[in-house]
């Protein structure tokens, strides 16, 4: 049962860490506060962060990395 748990979670939590990760730093970047505390504190398994990134600032994948637009 645990590795089970494991298989499933550990994706699931590298999902979430790493959109969790970039919706801040664009929020950070852009002095985007209330935004930043948002995604901070809301934990959905980066659907917010997903909309935030794709639908508020409307950036393409090959935006994504990248410190301005």
């Amino acid at each position: 049962m645990l590795p089970l748990l494991i298989t499933l979670l550990l994706p699931l939590l590298f999902w979430s860490l790493f959109w969790k990760g970039l919706a801040l730093w664009h929020a950070g970047q852009r002095g985007q506060g209330w935004w930043f505390v948002i995604v901070l504190v809301v934990n959905t398994v980066g659907i917010l962060e997903l909309v935030y990134l794709f639908a508020i600032l409307n950036l393409k994948p090959s935006q994504l990395f990248s410190k301005k637009d």
